[in-house]
């Protein structure tokens, strides 16, 4: 009976600990950041920075996908997550700016267009729902993808490459859907996956979200 007891208590402590792990891994990511930052000023070795970049893109692809497995993929989480993201992206930017500011200089046009929609969607959202959209639709994890091959490539070689130009251009074009997916959604949403099940569940299906 003794034993029964000990081993449910564990099972539970286990089981907590387990629901844990997608913040845990959303922590590292903001942990990341500053450390990129700090490495780079620190004129540390490309391959930890490379590193750290990896480290932080890991962490994002699985800290969703663990959660949606363990069903503790709450509005919280999610606005965590978003959050987090664009915080150590801006340091990653940042670090590449105090390691190799000519990157950067090579694609003034478009980071000066993303940063415009970024703030233009934080503006639309803060008035139509008084926080910021947590969408994560596919076109922005597919940004997540070259944003990390750019940032590798880039502090691995010092050069702005095709990757981090493909970074640019999804960039450009994730942001544009997240908008107008934000234009048409009359109420806060999170996990939308593309701007079709936006106007689907705005207008076709408004009581289903798929």
């Amino acid at each position: 009976m003794r034993r029964e007891i000990v081993s449910g208590a564990w099972s539970r402590h286990l089981e907590v600990n387990v629901t844990q792990v997608p913040a845990a891994l959303i922590m590292i990511r903001a942990i990341c950041g500053p450390v990129l930052v700090a490495a780079a000023g620190a004129e540390a070795s490309p391959w930890l920075l490379a590193s750290l970049v990896t480290v932080a893109f890991v962490s994002d692809v699985f800290d969703g996908i663990i959660a949606r497995r363990l069903g503790v993929a709450t509005e919280l989480l999610r606005r965590a997550d978003t959050i987090v993201d664009t915080a150590f992206y801006i340091c990653a930017a940042l670090a590449l700016l105090l390691r190799s500011p000519s990157v950067l200089r090579a694609h003034l046009v478009g980071l000066g267009l993303i940063v415009s929609l970024e703030l233009v969607r934080w503006v639309i959202e803060r008035q139509r729902y008084g926080r910021l959209a947590s969408y994560h639709m596919w076109s922005a994890k597919v940004w997540g993808i070259t944003l990390w091959l750019g940032f590798c490539e880039a502090f691995l070689t010092g050069q702005a490459g095709p990757f981090m130009q493909a970074a640019v251009v999804m960039g450009v074009v994730a942001d544009c859907e997240g908008l107008t997916a934000s234009l048409v959604l009359s109420s806060w949403q999170h996990d939308i996956r593309t701007i079709w099940h936006a106007v689907r569940l705005e207008f076709v299906w408004p009581s289903v979200r798929s």
